[in-house]
């Protein structure tokens, strides 16, 4: 199993920054893909960003509604994903999921709310 603990949600005004962490422990694999996903209320949970480690090297996968202002990255042991949030805007108001998976399971963290005001 893996376990992922999220922190560095909170309220911000528009315009402003947040970075989201997300910190993996447990049987992580070599060859994994993590991200964060949001739920905004009533709505679906979306993708937001993905970083994959896989054959040739890390690579990110970006929500169209956040490219050019949300950067993902990941630590060099591949165990902890960031979330840089900049330019925010009121519509990326959601709670904020971290996600690992692998060809074995996949997991889901509690949630972090990141609130941005107007």
């Amino acid at each position: 199993q893996v376990q992922l603990v999220e922190s560095g949600g909170g309220l911000v005004q528009a315009g402003g920054s947040l970075r989201l962490t997300c910190a993996a422990s447990g049987s992580i694999f070599s060859f994994n893909t993590m991200g964060w996903y949001r739920q905004a209320p009533g709505k679906q949970r979306e993708l937001v960003a993905t970083i994959t480690d896989g054959t040739f090297g890390l690579t990110a996968n970006y929500a169209d509604s956040v490219k050019g202002r949300f950067t993902i990255s990941t630590n060099a042991a591949k165990n902890t994903v960031y979330l840089q949030m900049n330019s925010l805007k009121p519509e990326d108001t959601a709670v904020y999921y971290c996600n690992y998976r692998d060809r074995r399971f996949e997991h889901w963290g509690q949630g972090t709310q990141v609130t941005v005001s107007s």
